[in-house]
């Protein structure tokens, strides 16, 4: 009786919230991300076939000189460092990404889910350590002992932000899992992976959305920051986070410089936000589950 007025509940609630989120406004959520984010993918995957010869430098941030974006802090053309700079960033950032939560999912949720008090010690206060030590310091902690090329610099900027996402994922977890809906899942022998993938994991999965976005910023910013001490990337190489970083000083005489890449860096996470943020709340994702 108990299984079937879970069941009942939970069907309702999907009704509910299918119908609140049906009509146009999730298609055009959609479609807004999409264009939004393919903007600074297209440049960057796009850019480097249309960037064409470097010219001879110019003055260093300066705007117009026959430059359409004016000049960066090297006196090269703002906008062909905008065409060659995305790849970079976004490859590292998005692969950073995606290493971390490839780690902090399956670890926050069975943290979530399992009843062993001693499961939980063990794959959290490592974490905790890892968490207490800053992150750019780890950088420069392991810049010491080898020299990362861009996927080091992924690997290291994924294990620093691993701590955090993983407590975060567990922390949505275990509310989900708390609910009735879930003990009574448990009662008809589901295991912590369904759960996982399944009810639980539709229940957090806008607290997810939010948050890899911030993810995705962070890791390019520190990104950014490693280049700026040589670290990954050359401080003076055509990246976007690099530009942002070192032609931030000129912003009241030739803002274009930063403004441009920082721009684009924008678009890349609400692009990610939103399109993410508008895939979970279609509307066949509420009626496949009902």
């Amino acid at each position: 009786m108990a299984v079937a007025v879970a069941r009942s509940r939970r069907g309702l609630k999907r009704i509910v919230v299918g119908r609140a989120h049906s009509g146009p406004r999730g298609a055009s959520r959609f479609v807004l991300g999409l264009l939004v984010l393919g903007i600074p993918l297209l440049l960057a995957l796009a850019g480097p076939l249309l960037a064409g010869d470097a010219g001879p430098r110019g003055t260093s941030l300066t705007p117009g000189a026959g430059h359409v974006l004016g000049t960066d802090f090297t006196g090269r053309d703002v906008l062909r460092e905008v065409l060659l700079g995305g790849r970079s960033v976004v490859t590292v950032a998005v692969a950073a990404t995606a290493l971390t939560y490839a780690v902090a999912l399956p670890v926050g949720f069975v943290c979530a889910l399992t009843r062993r008090a001693w499961l939980e010690e063990v794959l959290m206060r490592p974490l905790d350590v890892l968490l207490a030590v800053p992150s750019l310091l780890v950088v420069l902690l392991v810049a010491t002992a080898v020299r990362p090329g861009p996927a080091g610099l992924a690997a290291v900027v994924a294990l620093v932000a691993i701590p955090d996402a993983a407590r975060i994922v567990r922390a949505a977890g275990a509310e989900a899992a708390s609910r009735p809906a879930v003990e009574a899942l448990r009662m008809q022998g589901e295991g912590w992976a369904r759960l996982a993938l399944g009810y639980v994991g539709r229940s957090v999965g806008r607290t997810l959305a939010a948050d890899v976005g911030v993810r995705l910023t962070g890791a390019v910013y520190l990104v950014a920051t490693a280049a700026f001490l040589g670290v990954g990337v050359a401080p003076d190489a055509s990246d976007w986070a690099v530009m942002v970083d070192r032609n931030r000083t000129g912003l009241s005489v030739q803002p274009w410089a930063a403004v441009v890449p920082a721009l684009l860096i924008v678009a890349l996470t609400l692009g990610g936000n939103l399109l993410v943020d508008a895939a979970l709340t279609r509307p066949h994702r509420t009626e496949k589950d009902r």
